[in-house]
């Protein structure tokens, strides 16, 4: 089964032009806030109207501008899971489950079907309380089999763990990926973390101010990200203005420094990247692109320390470098207020500007 989106909404300051196609799975829909997740879930499910393109799942237009095709939200066999969860405060856990399944079936099908869903969701027992009792994991849960009851062909979900305290996120986030498994329609997770993206996605679509970037499998957006954007989202904190300095090598501007990065340079280069880990310390110069540093500060976590170090670019703001060492690491390197910094030339991320 599969979704095609291909649309554009003006809204003045604020124009979205999306487009992607995924077929079952779980795609990420991942940005910050502002950039038109929410907005992009809203026009799928019917609720807003696009100006121009088209929305398809599996052979089915859902809207269509050209031809004239709007279909109403509830003909269009989609599953929205709302942030708050839009549970009716005034129902049993029972009740709302009922309204979204078909009218039409008999009174004994109905509650056969409400003794399945309430089972697989594990909230047997929970029927008769009202969302008030509820812990916010059985309210998510609530939800999920209320838009499951409607036998959608699509799932969308806006940002679905965002409601949770911390504590609960873990144990609510096994309960969602094993709902998730038994669903084989595609599923739409929007979200901005990018831990989110890595437990649940197979597939990811980075969203920058209301415009979509092509759509890559989880592991490339991790390993190498293509663009500023995605690679800051990807939780990457050390990026530096770059340009060419040679066929396999560039400036990092706020760095000072020039690296050796290994391959041909991509044609709008714009920024470099290296993730914390990839970061080898050491007393002298050893090691491939070895970055002269000032230790500035160090911060002591639970499980390690964080040092942050300038690096012989001219503003310290943005010369800075982060690195992340086992305790032990760090303290058989001596609290050294100098270090030299070595990263392979694979490790160096090459971003590009998307327009």
């Amino acid at each position: 089964m599969s979704l095609l989106v291909d649309i554009e909404k003006d809204f003045g300051p604020f124009h979205l032009k999306v487009a992607f196609e995924t077929s079952g799975g779980t795609l990420g829909l991942l940005g910050a806030s502002g950039c038109g997740k929410s907005m992009t879930l809203k026009c799928i499910a019917g609720i807003v109207t696009p100006d121009r393109g088209r929305i398809v799942l599996d052979g089915r237009t859902l809207f269509d501008r050209e031809q004239k095709i709007d279909l109403p939200p509830q003909k269009r066999r989609v599953g929205y899971l709302f942030q708050n969860y839009a549970l009716f405060p005034n129902m049993t856990v029972e009740q709302n489950i009922l309204t979204g399944m078909d009218r039409s079936l008999s009174k004994a099908e109905r509650q056969k079907r409400l003794s399945e869903i309430l089972d697989r969701l594990f909230l047997t027992g929970l029927g008769r309380r009202r969302p008030s009792q509820l812990s916010g994991g059985q309210q998510q849960r609530v939800a999920l089999a209320r838009i499951l009851a409607s036998e959608p062909d699509v799932l969308l979900m806006d940002e679905p763990l965002s409601a949770l305290d911390s504590y609960l996120k873990w144990q609510v986030e096994l309960e969602l990926m094993d709902v998730l498994d038994q669903f084989h329609g595609p599923t739409l997770f929007v979200t901005h973390s990018r831990d989110e993206v890595y437990h649940f996605c197979s597939n990811v679509c980075v969203l920058e101010g209301g415009r979509s970037q092509p759509m890559e499998p989880v592991d490339v957006l991790f390993r190498a990200p293509a663009t500023l954007s995605a690679c800051l989202l990807s939780g990457c904190k050390n990026i530096s203005r770059a340009r060419p300095a040679g066929p396999a090598s560039v400036e990092a501007l706020d760095w000072g420094v020039t690296l050796d990065c290994g391959t041909a340079l991509p044609e709008r280069l714009s920024h470099i990247g290296v993730r914390a880990h990839f970061l080898r310390p050491s007393r002298t110069a050893e090691g491939p692109n070895a970055i002269p540093c000032k230790v500035l500060r160090v911060i002591d976590n639970v499980f390690s320390m964080v040092i942050m170090v300038a690096t012989p670019g001219g503003d310290q703001s943005f010369s800075r470098l982060r690195l992340e060492l086992a305790k032990d690491t760090w303290a058989a390197l001596g609290d050294p207020q100098t270090l030299y910094l070595s990263v392979a030339p694979k490790d160096v991320l090459l971003l590009q500007d998307p327009k």
